[in-house]
């Protein structure tokens, strides 16, 4: 295009990005033709059905900007450029971390390898710290288990198990000599299949890293290996870190086979639940822990932006990518974050904060706040659920207080995931290797890095200081409490992944036949707090302990 073309291009162009709303049923203000020249001024080029697919996002976008532009936002407010969760003035907590976790039921016996499958990775090391079952042992009955039901729930795309009986010999001869590690030492585990493995595929679910094999290890895999822990799969995930489809096609839930575990932890949620390994790995960008927690019925714990070094693990959003457990007690969480928190001086963005786990201390004297309106607005048998759900919490000594959650156009700051989301994918979408992912939907990855193409860096600065804003409101939110309850569902799912708060979800029953989960959100640094909450509910009930009918 000739650059006096252009010029008259332009305000057409201001047009519709100016627009303040875009109805389906409107003339969409920029057109396929607009959209055609904008993207051969990048150097662009992509097919005629590829363009029409993109129009609707590329109009909403538009109406995202004319949002953005009504914010008013100060002269001196600083973008979010290199990501700290803590505004100017505040520091992360010093001092030693106060780690005093309750001690493990006694499991006297067990009548078949189901009984032990399905027990907390804390009972677990208290067996295998007691000698009454080695770390062999163990990881022979997860692979088989692992050989037997994850075909059918589609959880793993790689199974490590030459080196999980290694790691478990090497485990057993260690605890034998009396050189004990710790609560993970030979305990079985799955990682998100994101995680970078040395000498074995790593392929991040998608179709074009189906054959890569990493040099290195990413440090979360680094810090378990030398926790004694015994890596028995890389699990499977969403394409490129979005929803449940990968290469190998949809995980499932094992609470019914006919539906998605969600993702994009789908594997690691999903053998988690179905008692194929001891405890999981995930990562969340904007859902990606609580989303497949809840829809398989585990604890899911995702940390503080910066508590969990991302060294080796792929990047979708480098400013909100977090790393948590997925396990089947609010316990096992506190544990493993132990193990795998922590700077390593490849990641500058990890903070080296104590970790405080005090679950015997009452929660009378913690203010804790719950988004009423939330719960108000359920339908009748949902409500119902999350009634009794509150009930349970204030019976367990919870003062719970209607909060409301700060009024910000949300929507409008998802372009920081977007825009990093397509950077961090950019060759592949300029290659066209994204048109080989099964998911090829208008929400999918591909139609996703496309339409972000049109994001301009002036807009994506503007959201970033936007981002600045939505965490001096939460900041000053948060500074009244000290956890808040909501539904995974709620709003602050969203802003949490922007401001970094971390949040622990658990299961508290059981809608048209999945589970349901309840939400809590801490401070920065903070995820003792929330977890303590979370584990008073837990032991009110009995949702954690239910396990689901597995088909081989």
């Amino acid at each position: 295009m000739k650059r006096r073309d252009w010029l008259k291009l332009l305000p057409s162009l201001a047009a519709a990005v100016n627009a303040q709303t875009v109805a389906p049923e409107q003339p969409l203000k920029i057109t396929t033709e607009m959209l055609r020249q904008a993207l051969q001024l990048a150097g662009l080029t992509f097919s005629d059905a590829q363009i029409v697919m993109m129009l609707p996002g590329v109009n909403q976008q538009a109406a995202n900007y004319d949002l953005l532009r009504k914010l008013d936002i100060p002269l001196d407010t600083e973008p979010a450029m290199h990501f700290r969760p803590l505004l100017p003035g505040r520091q992360p907590p010093v001092g030693k971390s106060r780690f005093t976790p309750t001690k493990a039921p006694a499991v006297r016996k067990w009548a078949s390898p189901e009984d032990l499958a399905f027990l907390p990775a804390s009972q677990l090391a208290a067996l295998v710290k007691a000698k009454r079952i080695t770390p062999t042992e163990l990881t022979k009955m997860y692979l088989d288990r692992l050989k037997t039901y994850a075909p059918k729930l589609n959880c793993v795309i790689t199974l490590t198990g030459d080196l999980a009986l290694e790691q478990a010999a090497q485990a057993g001869k260690e605890i034998k000599r009396g050189k004990y590690k710790g609560p993970l030492h030979g305990i079985p585990y799955g990682a998100k299949d994101l995680f970078a493995t040395k000498g074995i595929k790593t392929t991040w679910g998608a179709e074009p890293f189906e054959n890569e094999v990493p040099d290195h290890d990413a440090a979360v895999i680094e810090k378990l290996q030398k926790a004694g822990a015994v890596l028995l799969a890389k699990l499977s995930m969403g394409a490129l870190a979005q929803g449940g489809l990968w290469f190998g096609g949809m995980t499932k839930t094992p609470w019914d086979y006919e539906q998605s575990s969600s993702g994009s932890s789908a594997g690691s949620a999903s053998a988690t639940a179905a008692g194929l390994v001891g405890f999981s790995i995930g990562t969340e960008t904007l859902g990606s822990i609580v989303s497949p927690s809840t829809r398989c019925g585990v604890a899911g714990l995702r940390p503080t932006y910066g508590r969990v070094s991302r060294f080796g693990a792929m990047g979708l959003s480098w400013s909100m990518d977090k790393i948590g457990p997925i396990c089947r007690s609010v316990e096992d969480c506190a544990m493993v974050l132990r193990a795998i928190a922590g700077s390593d001086g490849r990641d500058v963005t990890v903070v080296d904060a104590p970790i405080h786990w005090e679950p015997r201390l009452p929660l009378t004297k913690l203010k804790i706040g719950y988004v009423k309106e939330e719960f108000d607005k359920m339908e009748a048998d949902q409500k119902a659920l999350y009634d009794i759900a509150l009930d349970v919490l204030r019976r367990a000594g919870a003062k719970l207080e209607p909060i409301t959650l700060p009024d910000f156009p949300l929507a409008a700051l998802r372009m920081v995931l977007m825009a990093e989301a397509a950077t961090a994918f950019d060759d592949l979408t300029r290659s066209n290797g994204v048109d080989r992912l099964k998911g090829q939907a208008p929400g999918d990855w591909p139609n996703t890095f496309r339409t972000s193409r049109t994001l301009t860096a002036v807009e994506y600065i503007r959201a970033q200081r936007g981002r600045t804003l939505l965490m001096q409101a939460m900041d000053r939110l948060m500074s009244q409490w000290d956890v808040l309850v909501s539904t995974p569902f709620s709003p602050s799912l969203t802003a949490t992944n922007l401001t970094g708060h971390p949040q622990v979800v658990v299961p508290c029953g059981f809608l048209k036949g999945l589970p349901q989960s309840i939400l809590f959100t801490g401070r920065l640094y903070e995820e003792g707090t929330p977890m303590r909450v979370a584990h008073a509910f837990e032991r009110a009930t009995e949702w954690h302990t239910l396990r689901p009918k597995l088909t081989a």
